[in-house]
């Protein structure tokens, strides 16, 4: 069954939601916006949102492992409480590319397609798409021996598909030292360091850039910009808190496993390349994965000087999905921007997603917002 036939005979919705990463943010705007909620979680991990939150969600969906959530009994559930779903990394990660884009019928909000983009070993990755999109992106090393400056290895650890133990290195000598130290801790994996991508350090401020872009392009605009955050990451945030000579005595591989954001503003003189950005991706990304963005989706990169001794933005990551950062409301001076542009209050990025699915209700246009 087509997803986006099956909206057309919803007399109301239901959000659903994938029981990790950004659960509670999404529960708090679906409640805010006076939508029923069914959460889908996994036996252990499940207490968050089953005791200490359990006003958020109307209904909850347990199941022994979140592969389940393509079983036909789960689907049929979520389907007669006429559920959309906001598709989160760990849903992307834990159910797989593969179950979204062939055995999920539960409509989408947002586009299951590009969801697998942000895997760097896929043909029409992320990079694809950034220089398809004339972004500036750090350079690639194809190979250790051609490091000759500071690089970025970015590797996925053994044990955790969801998280990175990135490291740096100058040399191919330190690069082959490090990697083999990492392989024999455990941290990483020689397949995982194989698919690996290496690239320059950019030497620079770092940014997320978040953003909304709009199904209902004609009612709500292209894009909406939703404000800048960073990440605090395990455990470089604790390299970072020590003077140098005693990082330097500390033989430790570093994780960057992220664990927390917080939010931070760029100059405005500065502001327009991103917002370029944005708009030149979702032009790109309507071509190469039709309907395009649906939702939120943020450029991670980092303010830098160019060999001309400019400053420009140089992305590094894309998320095509909610980036998972509960800062952004509390601290972006934009939802004030956003609530006198659309006359409703909004207080966090999620209401967007929030206010796009209620117009579509109100519009009888639910099936253009879905995938």
């Amino acid at each position: 069954m087509d997803p986006r036939k099956l909206v057309e005979d919803y007399k109301d919705v239901t959000i659903a939601i994938f029981g990790s990463h950004s659960a509670k943010e999404i529960g708090v705007s679906a409640k805010a916006w006076g939508f029923k909620t069914a959460i889908v979680v996994q036996k252990g991990r499940e207490k968050l949102y089953t005791k200490f939150n359990r006003h958020l969600y109307d209904h909850i969906i347990t199941l022994e492992s979140f592969k389940e959530m393509v079983n036909e009994e789960v689907q049929e559930k979520l389907i007669e409480l006429n559920t959309i779903l906001i598709p989160n990394r760990s849903f992307a990660v834990y159910v797989g590319y593969e179950n979204i884009e062939k055995k999920l019928k539960v409509p989408i909000y947002g586009n299951r397609y590009l969801l697998r983009a942000e895997e760097r070993n896929e043909a029409k990755n992320q990079y694809y798409l950034l220089e398809k999109a004339k972004i500036r992106i750090p350079i690639e090393f194809k190979s250790p021996e051609q490091i000759d400056r500071l690089v970025i290895v970015k590797v996925q650890q053994a044990k955790n598909p969801l998280e990175r133990a990135f490291f740096y290195a100058v040399s191919p000598e330190d690069y082959y030292q490090q990697a083999e130290e990492l392989i024999k801790a455990g941290i990483i994996s020689e397949e995982g360091l194989r698919k690996a991508r290496i690239e320059e350090y950019v030497l620079g401020a770092r940014f997320n850039a978040n953003f909304h872009s709009y199904a209902l392009k004609d009612v709500l605009g292209n894009f909406d910009f939703v404000g800048f955050s960073d990440r605090r990451q395990v455990n470089l945030q604790g390299f970072l808190n020590l003077p140098a000579r005693e990082q330097l005595k500390i033989n430790v591989p570093v994780k960057n496993e992220e664990i927390g954001h917080f939010g931070v503003t760029m100059r405005e003189s500065k502001q327009e390349v991103v917002y370029d950005y944005a708009e030149r991706l979702i032009d790109t990304c309507r071509e190469e994965f039709p309907p395009g963005i649906i939702g939120l989706f943020g450029l991670q990169g980092a303010i830098a000087y160019s060999p001309r001794d400019e400053l420009e933005f140089v992305v590094f990551d894309v998320s095509f999905r909610v980036p998972g950062d509960p800062a952004i409301g509390p601290t972006s001076p934009e939802m004030r921007n956003l609530s006198i542009k659309h006359g409703v209050k909004i207080e966090d990025p999620l209401d967007l997603s929030m206010l796009e699915i209620r117009k579509a209700m109100e519009l009888e246009r639910l099936s253009e917002i879905v995938t």
